[in-house]
């Protein structure tokens, strides 16, 4: 049976993200792009090579062609 957890509780917010997390990783496994919003705001897709990009959704249009990348994204920094 699944664990129960109070909404409000750092346990949910821990469950929460952990769950989060392994769904990206299992995503980009697949072969998959993750697209998300990062930390400074940007819209990226990541790829299963580890590589980022910057890229600019593009409203109406057909799914798999809603996007343009704008730049490749540098490495993390340490």
């Amino acid at each position: 049976m699944p664990a129960v957890y109070d909404f409000g509780s750092t346990q949910f917010d821990d469950a929460v993200r952990a769950a989060t997390r392994r769904a990206f990783a299992e995503t980009l496994a697949a072969g998959l792009p993750v697209f998300y919003v990062d930390d400074a705001g940007l819209n990226v897709m990541e790829r299963a090579d580890g590589r980022r990009f910057e890229i600019r959704w593009l409203p109406g249009a057909p799914s798999g062609a809603n996007y343009e990348i704008i730049r490749e994204l540098t490495a993390y920094a340490a």
